[in-house]
């Protein structure tokens, strides 16, 4: 889905297929059949945008073959849909029965997490629109938190280096732009937009950013217009956005019957209260916890949020709410303006299968619905701000 933003930029805004637990070509062109071409459907749009999961081994196998990716090209075009940007994030299983802290590795410390994105880049290179003016790869922020020193920081700094060569080399070859966005999330090395400043200021940001993805943006306690002020002040462009909410708890001891609910042994809900904003370890256990029943046994002090992604359209019930005042915030910054924030938007619920119970849709026309209402959602807040629908060309199209 395209929208044109009031400064003339054209905004691509999709969803993010790592909800979806494909790790092979066919598995991939099912799941557009079974989910992306209904979601379009539902929400009368030509053009949908995708933005692609492709686990490690599926995004070697691309990298490796003109021909496969001419293919998904073609499958692509065929139903009406479109990828400007990849999640680089998961390497792979991201919905085995537990992730928890296996979406951290490989790192940015190893040659593995490097080839895995200069991969994506080489196969988003041939799956970009003709007219689209770049494409983005989200990834994680360095490494999880711990252990971090000297010696991984530099080992780190230098697969940046090469990334940014690959990046360059990819642009020679292809004559397509690709940048790469560093996601700040709970309990790594960069979870704020202070740690980005710190870790992050000197790498080449012509082709290095960040992803700013809204839910950890809450959690952090941060405010948007200063931490994208903080982000301009270390010159680290905004190369794509994940709209997003996450789980918040004004009264956790009063919420604690709710927010037990939410725990599942999946992914991490890294729980941060409001005494996090602003120090130097937003990790400190003293108002911090790396997972929400961890967070509800040590009774941390409230108010709280949680790192757990929940459909925009449908926050939870009271006592509990979401961070969409955050993530209003955020696009109003991003979007009140002469010129767009950002060009890049990702819807990223990627945990609908674990859901409490009542909320988890059941088949996959629920699923498809839900995702529908999410991006009709953002379409509408982005609407608000001013930007306007845009049909775009598809194949075969002349303007």
């Amino acid at each position: 889905m395209r929208l044109r933003h009031a400064g003339g930029d054209t905004i691509h805004l999709g969803y993010c297929t790592n909800v979806h637990p494909a790790e092979d070509l066919a598995g991939i062109l099912g799941q557009l059949d079974t989910y992306a071409v209904p979601v379009r459907a539902a929400l009368g749009s030509d053009l949908l945008g995708l933005g692609l999961w492709l686990a490690a081994p599926v995004a070697a196998e691309l990298a490796a073959d003109p021909a496969l990716r001419r293919r998904l090209r073609g499958e692509l075009d065929a139903r009406g849909l479109e990828v400007v940007t990849l999640n680089g994030f998961p390497y792979a299983a991201f919905q085995a029965p537990v992730v928890k802290h296996d979406v951290y590795h490989p790192d940015w410390t190893t040659e593995q997490r490097l080839t895995y994105t200069l991969n994506l880049a080489r196969v988003l290179a041939d799956l970009l629109p003709d007219d689209a003016a770049r494409g983005s790869i989200s990834t994680l922020p360095l490494a999880w938190r711990q252990p971090w020193d000297t010696e991984r920081a530099d080992a780190a700094r230098h697969r940046l280096d090469q990334l940014a060569a690959g990046l360059a080399a990819v642009q020679r070859d292809t004559g397509r732009e690709v940048r790469v966005g560093f996601e700040p999330e709970p309990g790594c090395v960069v979870e704020s937009t202070d740690q980005a400043a710190a870790q992050l200021s000197g790498m080449d940001t012509d082709r290095l950013g960040i992803c700013l993805d809204l839910a950890h943006l809450a959690c952090a306690w941060e405010e948007p217009t200063a931490a994208l002020a903080r982000l301009r002040s270390a010159d680290l462009p905004v190369v794509k956005v994940q709209v997003s909410a996450a789980v918040e708890a004004a009264d956790p001891a009063g919420g604690a019957d709710a927010l037990r609910r939410w725990v599942e042994p999946r992914f991490l809900h890294q729980t941060r209260g409001a005494g996090c904003a602003g120090v130097a370890d937003p990790a400190d256990p003293a108002y911090a916890a790396d997972d929400l029943d961890a967070a509800l046994d040590a009774e941390l002090p409230g108010p709280w949020r949680v790192h757990y992604h929940v459909p925009l359209h449908a926050p939870p019930e009271e006592p509990l709410g979401s961070t969409l005042p955050v993530l209003r915030a955020a696009l109003a910054a991003l979007f009140e303006g002469p010129t767009a924030g950002c060009d890049h938007l990702d819807v990223e619920t990627y945990t609908w299968g674990v859901l409490p119970a009542a909320r988890r849709p059941g088949t996959d026309a629920e699923l498809a619905a839900g995702i529908a209402a999410e991006l009709a959602f953002a379409r509408d807040e982005l609407i608000g701000l001013g930007l306007h629908t845009e049909r775009a060309v598809t194949a075969g199209e002349t303007r």
